[in-house]
């Protein structure tokens, strides 16, 4: 630190000056006696060249010194930074408990049974609406979620019941495409709203498992919401 390099400066200039003394000392000495002039010379030379490297020294301390000053700044800087970036960090948002994230939404596989409407009432209730499955990944996920039974049968948001065959998401986007069974939807009894079925039949599918019924049947349901709410 600086405390260690001025002691360090002061102890390479106090060598300095007792070797100028002792040079200046010993060629008053001899300076009447011609036989001793080479042992003069020498020891001047050799006094110089201490000098010279005591000089080097204290030019080295001083570089080092300056590295460390601006080191030890460069330390604060990214100190403060780190401090300042760890204040405003978030933890990950994680899905509540019984809802499964898959990308950005959390889904609720429920045991409760509501007509298609009130499902969607109890999803709002929860911060969401009943699922919005746009993508095959999206809806194997949501399927492989599903527990197998003779006919487990869940709601999810997507209905007709506006404009017969015009089938529109819980939010009044249109359905492109779909993952209907086999002649399906085929309004069989005024069946305006979609669900989804998992069977004990190990063959069935995710990608031809949905179904159109009634709105007014009692069935459990599957609500989405985005990650974080």
């Amino acid at each position: 630190g600086p405390g260690l390099y001025r002691l360090a400066t002061v102890c390479l200039a106090a060598l300095c000056v007792v070797l100028l003394i002792s040079i200046i000392a010993v060629t008053a000495r001899h300076k009447n006696k011609p036989q001793a002039g080479e042992e003069a010379a020498s020891l001047m030379q050799k006094g110089e060249a201490n000098i010279s490297a005591l000089t080097s020294n204290i030019m080295k301390l001083k570089q080092e010194n300056k590295q460390l000053q601006e080191d030890n700044q460069a330390l604060k800087a990214n100190l403060t930074t780190i401090m300042a970036t760890k204040g405003k960090t978030k933890p990950p948002a994680v899905c509540q408990t019984d809802w499964h994230l898959f990308n950005n939404s959390c889904y609720l596989i429920t045991s409760l049974t509501r007509n298609w409407e009130g499902g969607q009432t109890y999803c709002q209730g929860q911060g969401g609406h009943l699922a919005i499955i746009l993508t095959a990944e999206e809806q194997t996920f949501v399927w492989n979620l599903l527990p197998r039974g003779f006919w487990n049968a869940y709601w999810f948001g997507i209905t007709d019941g506006e404009t017969e065959d015009v089938w529109k998401w819980i939010d009044g986007s249109p359905l492109v495409g779909g993952f209907w069974e086999d002649h399906e939807p085929n309004n069989h009894i005024n069946e305006d709203c979609g669900y989804m079925i998992k069977t004990m039949v190990l063959e069935r599918v995710a990608t031809k498992s949905w179904y159109d019924a009634p709105c007014y049947m009692s069935l459990p349901f599957i609500c989405e919401k985005k990650l974080g709410l």
